[in-house]
C-alpha cells in the first residue's frame, strides 16, 4: 500500500514539476488511459502524444492531492484540485483566451510491477466549460 501511494505521489510531483520524462517513466509500456468523457487509449506512445497535446492547450498545477491505495497496492485513487490556464483552443471546445479555472478532479489507477498500468481521470467537463466560457 505504501509503495502504491508513493508511486502516485511521485507521478503527480513529476506532473507539477513539468518533468515529462519522469512522469512517463512511471507508466507501463502497455498503460491503459481512460480519458475523461472520452476514449480509451493504450500504450505509452499514445499517452505521450496525449500529454503533448494537453501541454500545448493547458498549463495546470494540482493541489490538495490526497492519495489512497488498497491493501495489496494493486490499485490506487487520488483526489485533487486542478488550477489551470487555457492556453490554446482545443478542438471542439470554447476558444482559448488565457482563461483560468479551478476544478475538482480525481483519478483511479491500476498498478503493476511498481508502475502505473491504468489511469482513469475524471472531472466535470460542464463545470470547466462554464468557467472558461460563461454564457
Amino acid at each position: 500500500m505504501q509503495q502504491a501511494t508513493q508511486l502516485i505521489e511521485q507521478y503527480y510531483q513529476a506532473f507539477n514539476n513539468g518533468d515529462m520524462d519522469t512522469f512517463l517513466s512511471l507508466l507501463t509500456d502497455d498503460v491503459v488511459h481512460d480519458i475523461n468523457q472520452g476514449d480509451r487509449e493504450q500504450g505509452k506512445e499514445a499517452f505521450t502524444k496525449f500529454m503533448q497535446r494537453m501541454n500545448h492547450h493547458y498549463r495546470e498545477q494540482l493541489e490538495n492531492i490526497v492519495v489512497m491505495a488498497n491493501a495489496d497496492g494493486s490499485r490506487a485513487a487520488a483526489e485533487f484540485v486542478v488550477l489551470g490556464e487555457y492556453l490554446n483552443t482545443d478542438e471542439g471546445l470554447p476558444e482559448a483566451k488565457g482563461q483560468t479555472y479551478r476544478l475538482p478532479a480525481g483519478a483511479f489507477f491500476d498498478i503493476r510491477d511498481g508502475k502505473v498500468a491504468r489511469v482513469t481521470n475524471y472531472y466535470n467537463l460542464g463545470d470547466w466549460i462554464e468557467q472558461v466560457d460563461p454564457q
